[in-house]
């Protein structure tokens, strides 16, 4: 495995932050990648693999979660660390601590942190303050671990990830934001429709197209899903109100009326497309029972490999 074994790029990510994939080379995000598919394999042939020993991850939740609790819980046993679990309530954070106290003080009994959060500041301010490696688990900005993952999942289906497409159908989210860097810096052309007032942030558009320009990945922000999915090889989408937006929903339901990705839709993607979904997902709104649960659907590959990316990015920075 000679991708795996560049000690030059195994050394770059050594004690750094996950933050999000903007703060990576192509080549970093494409390493953590092969390495998150050799750290599969290992554990589906039952090989031992634990640089993590004696090591603990203290796990940050003011969101609540299913995958990212129990893939990071798991991943730190197979790699032969130890995870804890923290809610807002059990630090002082609930009580008013400040966000650098908290940072230097747990710094001085973790080997890393991992937060899942609202704010993206509140990652940016806790790894800045620490002298551990600090991983974004999500926030209302990035979602740089499900990403990974995804990434991952469309190269074990698809062979490859340079020159494919990928649409993407909905709001302009933290998991479009972390998609959309992703295939600028990896070499895809995304499409993404979303309704009027929710497309993705301007300025990470206008930072990934420069990207684009050096990696020959294309970026385009439609109105019209139709437009967007034509001749996809993957197609996208997530929840249309996420956590912390709830009190939208209604609103939410009306402006993305005609954006759900349907049996009707998925015609226009290319006859061997691939459906994904971070999950979790609300069959009949964003998306028809007939699509996730049909014969095109990979979300549990992709929600299998949230265990296996995070493995990777763990290995990397703590061992």
């Amino acid at each position: 495995m000679p991708q795996l074994l560049n000690d030059e790029i195994a050394a770059s990510l050594k004690g750094r932050d996950f933050l999000a994939l903007a703060d990576f080379k192509p080549e970093e995000i494409r390493w953590l990648i092969d390495l998150a598919i050799e750290l599969k394999r290992k554990s589906k042939a039952g090989e031992v693999y634990q640089p993590l020993k004696g090591k603990t991850l203290g796990m940050i939740f003011e969101k609540s979660s299913t995958r990212t609790r129990v893939s990071f819980e798991v991943g730190m046993y197979q790699l032969g660390g130890y995870a804890l679990f923290l809610s807002r309530n059990d630090l002082q954070l609930g009580r008013g601590e400040t966000i650098s106290d908290t940072a230097q003080t747990m710094s001085r009994y973790l080997d890393g942190i991992m937060i899942r959060t609202y704010a993206h500041r509140t990652v940016i301010e806790l790894a800045r303050a620490a002298t551990i490696p600090v991983i974004n688990g999500l926030t209302d900005y990035a979602h740089p671990c499900q990403a990974l993952a995804d990434y991952q999942t469309i190269l074990e289906h698809k062979g490859r990830l340079e020159g494919l497409k990928i649409a993407y159908i909905g709001d302009g989210n933290n998991m479009v934001h972390s998609l959309l860097v992703g295939a600028a810096k990896l070499g895809l052309h995304m499409s993404v429709a979303s309704p009027e007032g929710y497309e993705p942030d301007a300025e990470l558009i206008r930072q990934m197209q420069e990207t684009c320009s050096e990696t020959g990945a294309s970026i385009r922000v439609v109105r019209e899903p139709r437009e967007a999915i034509e001749d996809a090889d993957v197609v996208y989408t997530d929840v249309w109100a996420s956590m912390g937006f709830e009190a939208e929903q209604e609103e939410r339901a009306k402006a993305f009326a005609r954006y759900q990705v349907n049996e009707e839709l998925v015609q226009y993607a290319k006859p061997d497309f691939v459906f994904m979904h971070c999950l979790p997902a609300h069959r009949g709104e964003e998306v028809s029972p007939g699509v996730i649960d049909g014969k095109h659907s990979i979300v549990f590959d992709e929600a299998e490999n949230r265990l296996h990316a995070q493995k990777a990015i763990m290995a990397a920075i703590m061992a």
